[in-house]
């Protein structure tokens, strides 16, 4: 089925290889190419790469020795790269006490214009996960995590005054939702 859905959804490669005689659409799929523009896109950051990674790691270091200090009195956990490996820096997560704590730091910051988010809806409970699942599985931890999960802005270009009112504002945030 992946063939056919990563061939637009057709049975084309089977038509390839001689398996049939014409080809047609069999199932859902999309064009998952990448356009010359995207591609020259992608080359470019390619080639940044070393400096990218510099850059995001900076803020993930930024983030983590602000964050540090508090983790304990304010019950959070940070994330953790383990020596030797090599991380890619893609998000900043941190989990807080519970869902209502995460809720409240969401509103909270977001009411003083910083936009974090919380990271996703747990397969198993998606609405394709819940569709497409020969049963329903509990997963409670999985459950947890994420409705204690959120993500602080990230990227590349995050100025360092940027970075410290986000900090300033999750801080803030926190302690307003912990004092409730």
């Amino acid at each position: 089925r992946a063939r056919v859905l990563y061939d637009k959804g057709t049975n084309r490669r089977a038509f390839h290889l001689g398996q049939v005689d014409k080809y047609s659409w069999k199932d859902t799929g999309s064009s998952f190419g990448l356009s010359d523009t995207l591609a020259a896109y992608l080359w470019a950051q390619l080639e940044q790469r070393t400096q990218i990674q510099a850059k995001r790691r900076a803020l993930f270091e930024t983030y983590a020795t602000a964050l540090e200090p508090h983790a304990e009195r304010l019950g959070l956990r940070l994330p953790v790269v383990p020596d030797g490996a090599e991380a890619a820096y893609h998000m900043f997560y941190v989990l807080v006490r519970d869902q209502a704590t995460r809720d409240a730091v969401l509103q909270g910051m977001r009411a003083e214009g910083v936009q974090p988010t919380f990271h996703y809806v747990p397969l198993h409970s998606s609405e394709a996960g819940r569709r497409f699942s020969a049963r329903s599985t509990p997963c409670p931890v999985t459950d947890d995590v994420s409705g204690r999960l959120l993500r602080l802005p990230f990227y590349n270009n995050l100025p360092p005054d940027d970075a410290q009112r986000v900090i300033d504002t999750f801080l803030r945030a926190l302690d307003a939702a912990e004092s409730h």
